[in-house]
């Protein structure tokens, strides 16, 4: 099963499914996330259940949505630790760090952001704010994809990810801002012009940070993907990396506006 073959069921999961639905998949989603982190970087058995168990109650806490303000400063902890992961490669080098610690940072990661796409997604009005949150990192993706292959010549981080080139990184910038103006409208997102491409921007930034984060963490762990999930194309944390960033920044921004659909 490649990634492009999912794509239409979960299109469908997110437009006609119930939101228990929804809610069960990213709690799937999850366990999965969390058994590639103990594969990428696996500890002693104890340290394993801790981490594994910690990650999955902060997954509980959000799906449930038990505490909303626990779950959104778990989720807040986890984006700064990934992020100073992601500065220390970039600074030093993916030198190891403990596996019982970069154990915990990748349960956390998991277990504190996958379930914002079930929060962003089953919000009022969530069904076109996470089509046009995925269209944006989608269409940034694609662009950073083309012209980093086309033109690109200033290397973005190599330490952390070597193929990534500054072009590569303003072409995923200008192409998030024109597919969240171009689809607002249809997806009907009731936002000005200038609403969506800030929205455009800074989920292109986030996405790209979420990408070059999980990136660092595959360096550290000493690995070149997630897992097997996608034959060809690395595991599940390989092909959501630009979007678990986003779905949290997504949520907030939304709720912070009002968000309401057309």
């Amino acid at each position: 099963m490649t990634a492009a073959a999912v794509l239409p069921p979960l299109l469908a999961l997110i437009i006609f499914a119930p939101a228990w639905a929804v809610t069960g998949f990213v709690g799937l989603c999850t366990a999965w996330g969390l058994y590639e982190v103990a594969g990428m970087a696996p500890g002693g058995s104890a340290v394993s259940a801790l981490a594994l168990l910690a990650g999955g109650a902060a997954a509980v806490i959000g799906l449930g949505r038990l505490a909303p303000a626990a779950s959104a400063a778990l989720a807040a902890a986890a984006v700064a630790a990934m992020c100073a992961l992601l500065l220390k490669v970039a600074w030093s080098g993916a030198q190891a760090l403990p596996r019982g610690l970069l154990l915990g940072l990748g349960a956390l990661y998991v277990g504190a952001l996958f379930p914002y796409f079930a929060l962003l997604r089953n919000q009022q009005a969530g069904v076109p704010l996470l089509l046009l949150m995925m269209a944006a990192v989608i269409a940034g993706d694609s662009g950073a994809f083309f012209a980093g292959r086309a033109i690109g010549r200033i290397k973005l981080i190599p330490a952390v990810s070597p193929g990534k080139t500054v072009e590569g990184a303003l072409a995923y910038l200008a192409c998030g801002i024109a597919a969240a103006c171009a689809l607002k409208t249809p997806l009907g997102v009731n936002w000005n012009m200038e609403t969506a491409a800030g929205f455009g921007m800074l989920v292109s930034v986030v996405a790209q940070l979420g990408d070059l984060a999980e990136s660092a963490f595959k360096r550290v762990a000493g690995v070149k993907d997630s897992g097997w999930l996608f034959p060809g194309h690395g595991g599940l944390l390989d092909r959501t990396d630009s979007l678990v960033f986003a779905a949290f920044f997504a949520y907030y921004y939304s709720r912070w506006l009002g968000f309401a659909s057309a």
